[in-house]
């Protein structure tokens, strides 16, 4: 089965084709590019490449992952935009996996993770996961003082992400190279039992965590000086 996998969670703009099989996920095509203010202009062409890339036209496509985040809003909606338009026009079902979860399930390693991703205003989502990689706290957003300190309580021992990266002397822990973003293969893998019973598609519910910075206002304002 041929799946596309999106994720726009992050400053990373993410597209891989992968091959779901019962022995697992197997890697055809991956194209990701760093830049938090691309993430309109750059994931579509990334889909065609690694369709392109494969060999493969969207026709051919069983299913559709993305990550649901969480993420700044207009970043994060592109990726699950794209998703959903193209499962309704192909007739494919679409499935969502929490993008941190693509960085903390396969970091893990027989030992408490911390995966954290840049939330801007100097704070991180973030959430915990235990030595099998199962998710165990979050996702949450907060300074990353807070993150560390839940850290601390559940005895973990590495961080893992590029928020990590930005704030490993906050957090105090031993910060792992990889991986730095969304794994597609993880969060192909996640939807793996999914894809493979054929389940119906889900609504791609963004998880946001908290409001855009940019509000409609709702107050009216006076025309008399």
């Amino acid at each position: 089965m041929l799946v596309l996998v999106v994720d726009s969670s992050t400053p990373a703009v993410t597209a891989a084709l992968v091959e779901v099989s019962a022995d697992g996920v197997a890697l055809r095509a991956h194209r990701c590019t760093v830049d938090a203010r691309a993430h309109g202009e750059l994931l579509a062409p990334e889909v065609d490449a690694v369709l392109a890339e494969a060999d493969a036209r969207p026709a051919d496509l069983t299913a559709i992952v993305a990550g649901l985040g969480p993420g700044p809003f207009t970043g994060l909606r592109v990726g699950l935009v794209t998703a959903a338009t193209m499962g309704q026009v192909l007739g494919v079902p679409t499935y969502g996996v929490c993008s941190l979860d693509g960085i903390g399930h396969p970091a893990a390693a027989g030992e408490p993770v911390l995966a954290v991703s840049d939330a801007r205003r100097k704070e991180v989502y973030w959430a915990i996961y235990d030595g099998a990689g199962q998710r165990i706290v979050g996702p949450e957003v907060d300074a990353p003082a807070v993150a560390a300190e839940r850290a601390r309580d559940l005895a973990v021992t590495v961080a893992v992400g590029d928020g990590a990266h930005r704030y490993g002397d906050v957090l105090g822990l031993p910060v792992r190279a990889e991986p730095r973003y969304p794994d597609p293969v993880a969060l192909a893998r996640l939807a793996g039992e999914r894809i493979r019973a054929g389940a119906p598609g889900e609504r791609l519910t963004p998880l946001y965590l908290r409001r855009p910075d940019a509000v409609a206002s709702v107050a009216r304002k006076p025309v008399l000086p």
